[in-house]
């Protein structure tokens, strides 16, 4: 599987290439990862007068409970923003070793999210029985052994986002997975969010037609 998308990537790179205006950085036009079992190329709006014009470019919303969350959410957990997780998107997902956490309600994540990202609501985790934790846990890579204890030597590292810096959900997220027995060192916090990707023009990607009225 890993050879045929590292050759598909490569053919693509050839023969589809086109001059690019708005670059992720000098050396980085796009990144490839995976999306639902499809390769999905990841760049930029490559035009120079678009604006934002949905709910992401409201500054103000009140407060509580949309309050500006912390940098740090947690001690022990890493902080990433876009770059970091394009790289997990390119290397972590396409090797199956990691997965990008949409934490927002189903709603949102089937609106529009960031490429790759499956929908984990925090809601899910926060109100979990102990069987839920570790069914889900168990989906994620961990393993129970013998006497019941549980392995995460094997569970996928997991980059979470929610909305934006005035989302908690991705807290609440996180501290409930740390909480519930998760690793600390698994978890990667994308604290500028939805909004933050909206910003810099990086592709979305939409998992439910939105049919008009």
């Amino acid at each position: 599987m890993r050879a045929i998308i590292t050759i598909s990537i490569f053919l693509i790179s050839i023969y589809a290439e086109e001059p690019v205006a708005v670059k992720i950085t000098d050396a980085i036009s796009h990144i490839y990862t995976i999306d639902s079992g499809k390769m999905v190329k990841v760049h930029r709006i490559q035009d120079t007068a678009n604006r934002l014009t949905d709910d992401f470019t409201k500054t103000s919303r009140v407060c509580p409970p949309f309050c500006i969350q912390p940098t740090k959410v947690r001690e022990g957990i890493q902080n990433i923003e876009e770059l970091e997780l394009l790289n997990f998107m390119k290397e972590d997902v396409v090797e199956g070793r990691g997965i990008v956490v949409d934490a927002r309600l189903k709603s949102w994540f089937e609106f529009e999210t960031i490429p790759s990202a499956i929908n984990i609501p925090f809601t899910l985790i926060e109100r979990a029985t102990k069987s839920r934790v570790e069914r889900l846990f168990s989906i994620l890579g961990m393993k129970i052994k013998s006497d019941g204890s549980w392995d995460f030597s094997g569970a996928k590292r997991l980059a979470v986002f929610c909305n934006g810096v005035w989302c908690k959900q991705s807290k609440i997220f996180i501290n409930s997975m740390v909480e519930h027995g998760y690793p600390e060192d698994k978890i990667l916090y994308y604290r500028s969010g939805f909004q933050g990707w909206k910003l810099l023009g990086l592709t979305t990607t939409v998992h439910k037609e939105v049919k008009e009225r």
